[in-house]
Order: structure tokens, then C-alpha cells, then sequence
């Protein structure tokens, strides 16, 4: 869940735009990924805060201590202890340890020597935002999902709020590298959408521009997540939910690509998709097929999605020519890095388009 939501925090504080590294580099780290982003005027860190301290406010909480651009001064983690959050913090089974210092004082965290508030409130209305000065706060618990619910947030002192999932209402969803110019300081809550919208809308925002597209499927081949089952479980709401995760591939439904209409209006009603949930820890593949108004051939998709990739879309969109499997993109920053050797062509207006991307820190 996560690089884009500290780009978004950025945006939401007028920080000027920026784009990442090279349009594919296995395994990107955050500080690779920093080096190599060309950035506009230095300006001063904002102020930000973290609610929910589970996979993505974690890996959220790790890139934002590293960059110039944000300040982690707050951290409301529900029942979490402050020396259960630095051991969270410290090890993670996919993306390593972190490569600093981790140190527990009193309630505090002091991280890379950055001193960071804990708290454990509930209620967003208890968390005290104002009093820490937090304006710029990553909801990513799951629940506060709608203005309604996060105007708590807003009303403790938050000036923005950031919702890392998609939102249960109709506000602003933002996908980076596909509608960040929709967001113009006019609303106080903003949603990032999903992992699999953020892997889909890229390669979709560039196949409709060139070639349109005039209707798709899209599956997504999802790694296992929390909310599932380790073994055999009950849920009377999705019963196939409730089974083993760790042994078994899981038909799933997605709202992620009728999502993908919200950041590209234009395809509307043109594409649905569902998931297949499989049982890796982390990296996720787009499979995208779809009709094209304009015949093209796949070398032609290939060059464009390439020049996107080295060009406006840098860091969003990715391009790769090398024979990767899933483990290769772990900790890959890019949103969505397109497989030019998987995609397959039956005719010049249909086609099998495949995209690669970490469905936790790509995010």
C-alpha cells in the first residue's frame, strides 16, 4: 500500500510534481528511488501522521522518515505498544529490515533520530492531532473511509486527509502518474484508490490514449493478504474467502477496474475484472484484455508503453523486456511495470496486455 500515497501526501501539500527513477529497476528501493526522481524547488517538510500501523502505514512510516519532503511526527496505532511498533518497524518479512535506527523512548519512537508521538485512541476525535501538529495524515486503518467518518480527523487538527483505499463515497480519487492534476486543494480528503487500481489505471490511461480501448476484462492475480484465512476459516459472506489462503488458488471478486473509471472517465462502463487470489506474500500481475478501437500490432504497443514509461509516466509506469517472475518486483516503487514478453496478440484489436506490481510498497 505505499509510495504513492507519500507522493499524494506531497501534492496535497503543493509540493511540485516529481517522477522516479529509470521506467524499470528490479527490487527499487525507497532511497534508490528518491535519487533518482528529479524534484522542483526544495521545499520545507510537511508535517505528516500515520492512523492504522499495519502493512501499509508501516511501509508508509519507513519511506516518509527517509524523505526530505515529509516529517513523521505522529503515529496513532490502536493497541500497538510502542516496543511491539519499533519490533513491526524494524523486521519485515518481505521488504527486510530497515536499514537505520529504531529506538523506543517512553511512548515515543526515535527513528533515524526523528522523535515520533505514539498514541493508541480509538476514536479519531481522542487522537490530537492539532496538539502534535500533524496537517497532513495517511488513513490506513481501512475504516475511516469516507468524509463523514474521517471529519474527525479534520476537526483534531488535520488539515488533509489521505485515504490509503479506495473510498465508500464519492471522494476524489486520485491514481499518481493518471489524474493527479484532479486534485486542486479542493477537498480535504482524497483517496488513493487500491493497489490493483494503481497497477491497472497506468496501463490503461496509455493503451486508451494511443489506440482507445472499446472494451476490456481485467484479472488480477493477487497475492495473499491479511484478511485472509491462514488455514481453513468460516466467512458466510464470501465462502470461498473463508478457505486456506496458504494452499489454495481463491476466486475473488475486485471493484479495482470498474475503479479505474474514476481517475479515466473515458472508460466508463468499458471494463470490469475479477482476482485470483494465490498464495505468495506480496507482488501482484495485471492481465488486461481488451479490444482496441485503433488496429495496431504488439510491436507498437511495446514502443509505446516504453516511451511512456522513459517519459511522462516515469515511476508510474514501468517497461521490462527481461524474463521476471513475481519475487523480482518486490519492493519495486513503480506502480505498474508492464511484461512485454508475457502479453500475447489474436488480432490487430485484441489483445493480452500483462503488468507487474507490489501490491504493498508500489502501492
Amino acid at each position: 500500500q505505499m509510495f504513492k500515497v507519500t507522493l499524494l501526501l506531497a501534492i496535497a501539500a503543493s509540493a511540485s510534481g516529481f517522477q522516479l527513477g529509470s521506467s524499470f529497476t528490479p527490487r527499487l528501493g525507497a532511497t534508490q528511488a528518491r535519487a533518482g526522481r528529479s524534484v522542483g524547488p526544495t521545499m520545507a517538510a510537511v508535517p505528516c501522521g500515520i492512523n492504522g500501523f499495519g502493512r501499509i502505514g508501516r511501509l508508509v512510516a519507513r519511506i516518509m522518515v527517509k524523505d526530505p519532503e515529509t516529517k513523521l511526527i505522529h503515529i496513532n496505532a490502536g493497541s500497538a505498544t510502542p516496543d511491539y511498533m519499533a519490533y513491526q518497524f524494524k523486521y519485515d518479512s518481505i521488504h527486510g529490515r530497515f536499514d537505520g535506527t529504531t529506538v523506543v523512548d517512553g511512548d515515543d519512537l526515535v527513528i533515524n533520530g526523528q522523535r515520533i508521538i505514539t498514541t493508541r485512541a480509538r476514536d479519531p476525535k481522542d487522537i490530537g492531532w492539532g496538539k502534535t501538529g500533524v496537517q497532513y495524515l495517511c488513513e490506513s486503518t481501512g475504516v475511516f473511509l469516507t468524509a463523514e467518518s474521517a471529519k474527525a480527523h479534520i476537526d483534531g487538527g488535520a488539515k488533509k486527509v489521505i485515504f490509503s483505499a479506495p473510498a465508500k463515497d464519492d471522494s476524489l480519487t486520485v491514481v499518481m502518474g493518471v489524474n493527479p492534476e484532479d486534485y486542486k486543494g479542493q477537498t480535504d480528503y482524497v483517496s488513493c484508490a487500491s493497489c490493483t487500481t494503481n497497477g491497472l489505471a497506468p496501463l490503461v490511461k496509455c493503451i486508451n490514449d494511443k489506440f482507445g480501448i472499446e472494451e476490456g476484462l481485467m484479472t488480477t492475480i493477487h497475492a495473499m493478504t491479511a484478511t485472509q484465512a491462514v488455514v481453513d476459516s468460516s466467512s458466510r459472506k464470501d465462502w470461498r474467502g473463508g478457505r486456506a489462503a496458504s494452499g489454495n488458488i481463491i476466486p475473488s471478486s475486485t471493484g479495482a477496474a470498474k475503479a479505474v473509471a474514476k481517475v479515466i472517465p473515458a472508460i466508463k462502463g468499458k471494463l470490469t475484472g475479477m482476482a485470483f487470489r494465490v498464495p505468495t506474500i506480496d507482488v501482484s500481475v495485471v492481465d488486461l484484455t481488451c479490444k482496441l478501437k485503433t488496429p495496431t500490432t504488439y510491436e507498437e504497443i511495446c514502443n509505446e508503453v516504453k516511451r511512456r514509461a522513459n517519459g511522462d509516466m516515469k515511476g508510474f509506469l514501468g517497461y521490462t523486456e527481461e524474463d521476471l517472475v513475481s519475487t523480482d518486483f518486490e519492493t519495486e516503487a513503480t506502480s505498474s511495470t508492464f511484461d512485454a514478453g508475457a502479453g500475447i496478440m489474436l488480432n490487430p484489436q485484441f489483445v493480452k496486455l500483462v503488468a507487474w506490481y507490489d501490491n504493498e510498497w508500489g502501492y
